[in-house]
């Protein structure tokens, strides 16, 4: 089984930089991907960011210029690092991983997210 447990949440100023952590663990042989997704009160889960096992990143347009999220390939450990948070940034930060299964087949795993809340 694989599990991914995430870090790094809590109550932060606007304008302040905390970094979140995601740690895999188990059955991991490779990873296609990891990425970090937040779903704030009244609405729809959204990616936030996202790296491949190549290092090719994507951000979402409301986070691009101010996160920057990188992995530790020999830990199974993905990084956001949030800079001038605004309190729109507000939500339940949640990280994935996207794992090879069969073939060209893939299975993702979700950790149980951690709040981060951005105080005015």
């Amino acid at each position: 089984q694989v599990q991914l447990v995430e870090s790094g949440g809590g109550l932060v100023q606007a304008g302040g930089s905390p970094r979140l952590s995601c740690a895999a663990s188990g059955s991991i042989f490779s990873i296609n991907a990891m990425g970090w997704y937040r779903q704030a009160a009244g609405k729809q889960r959204e990616l936030v960011a996202a790296i491949t096992n190549s290092n090719s990143t994507n951000y979402a347009d409301s986070v691009k210029g101010r996160f920057t999220i990188s992995r530790d390939h020999a830990k199974n450990t993905v990084y956001l690092q949030m800079n001038s948070l605004k309190p729109e940034d507000t939500a339940v930060y949640s990280c994935n991983v996207d794992l090879p299964l069969w073939g060209n087949t893939r299975r993702i795993y979700w950790g149980q997210g951690t709040q981060v809340t951005v105080s005015s």
